[in-house]
């Protein structure tokens, strides 16, 4: 018997309809935006391009934190920092690309750095005038982050609210430092005026619905990742680390190393959302940093349905488009309560959120057509009547 290929087996419906839509969503915003004429009710701003893409963006820092919260019981609320991380990386990479054009058109060292009287490029700043660098260092930087962080928290066996009260000090912890002039990161104002990205203007349409496209393809990517991850043999040790980590550890399994595992892969995910993120707002300061951002993508998660890697995503897109639609009327300084109440009622009314629910009903439902059929089954059963005995032919 022939077994189906491995990636048929770890999509399943939902997975390959999310998959559809946002390879549809790729294409019909760039076709839209470019090709539709202005005037026509078609057309696809630039600005809602860029906040489409910011959106995306959200949705694969969304994935990243249920890959941890919704299968291993990790619940981060410092995931914000790897995201600002990956986006100071690439805003690094942009300021190099500035050189003579900036305000003291200095062709080596960024204009906050003139403006403080730096006299030469700190070292680590170094390498970033290079694309692929820039790229490695997306990846690298909240990953070593997330590993040494994992390492220690993980060895120690500290969970639950201890360590999510820990990730939150982390992230509030690097606030503080990226709040400083002296840690060569532009300080309050951070990093901002992008002129270029490989050469291309990062105002520019095209440009702006090819990060589109690329933040769409990240997320297909990354989310195909966590699939392969949650479907397979380490899944099924993932979700009983959740669900019985000390039953768990005493089966043999290494639970720490796991941990340390998922944890970094998600840190990278988030870092990459950053670097994504950043060309799409053209700024980047230590407000990613803030202990609020990163309980609000829980929010995120927890409103689209954890455990669910799609219903993260869905949750992402929601909460921020009610938030862009709440915070440009009468009710922007109420919209806080608005999501503190959102929350609220999530957890209390849908505590498995939208997709969790939804699941829930459908199998609700199947497994009442089941049970109505296999009744039905068993009340019409017939048994086979006595047959006549045969009659003798008339050569008999």
């Amino acid at each position: 018997m022939m077994t189906s290929h491995p990636l048929i087996r770890m999509l399943d419906r939902g997975s390959t309809l999310f998959l559809i839509l946002l390879g549809a969503f790729a294409i019909a915003v760039p076709v839209l935006n470019l090709l539709v004429p202005a005037g026509s009710s078609l057309h696809v701003t630039t600005y809602y391009v860029a906040l489409f893409g910011k959106y995306i963006c959200y949705g694969l820092l969304a994935l990243s934190i249920d890959l941890i919260w919704g299968y291993v019981g990790i619940l981060s609320l410092g995931h914000g920092a790897f995201f600002a991380l990956g986006g100071y990386a690439m805003g690094m990479y942009l300021m190099r690309q500035i050189g003579t054009r900036g305000v003291y058109a200095n062709p080596i060292l960024p204009d906050f750095m003139v403006f403080l009287n730096w006299k030469e490029l700190p070292i680590f700043w170094y390498g970033f005038n290079h694309f692929a660098y820039a790229m490695l260092m997306v990846l690298l930087v909240p990953g070593l982050l997330a590993f040494v962080f994992g390492w220690f928290a993980f060895r120690s066996r500290v969970t639950g609210v201890y360590l999510s009260i820990i990730t939150q000090a982390m992230t509030y912890a690097l606030l503080l430092g990226f709040f400083r002039n002296n840690f060569g990161f532009g300080g309050n104002n951070g990093l901002t005026d992008f002129k270029d990205i490989l050469g291309f203007n990062v105002q520019a349409e095209g440009t702006r619905n090819a990060l589109l496209v690329m933040s769409c393809l990240m997320l297909a990517i990354c989310f195909l990742v966590c699939r392969a991850i949650v479907t397979s043999k380490l899944g099924k040790v993932l979700i009983g680390i959740r669900d019985a980590e000390s039953r768990t550890r005493f089966l043999g399994y290494r639970v720490e190393s796991y941990k340390l595992f998922v944890f970094t892969v998600s840190a990278c995910m988030a870092g990459i959302a950053g670097a994504l993120y950043v060309p799409q707002v053209g700024i980047i300061n230590p407000g990613e940093f803030a202990p609020a951002n990163s309980i609000e993508a829980v929010i995120w998660v927890a409103v689209g349905g954890r455990g669910t890697l799609t219903g993260a995503v869905l949750g992402a897109l929601v909460v921020n488009y009610a938030k862009t639609f709440f915070t440009s009327g009468f009710l922007a300084p109420y919209w806080l309560f608005m999501l503190g109440a959102l929350f609220i009622g999530t957890t209390l009314l849908m505590p498995r959120g939208i997709i969790g629910t939804y699941n829930n009903w459908r199998s609700g439902q199947r497994d009442k057509s089941e049970a109505a059929a296999s009744a039905a089954a068993e009340d019409g059963e017939i048994v086979d009547p006595p047959q006549p005995a045969p009659q003798p032919s008339a050569a008999e």
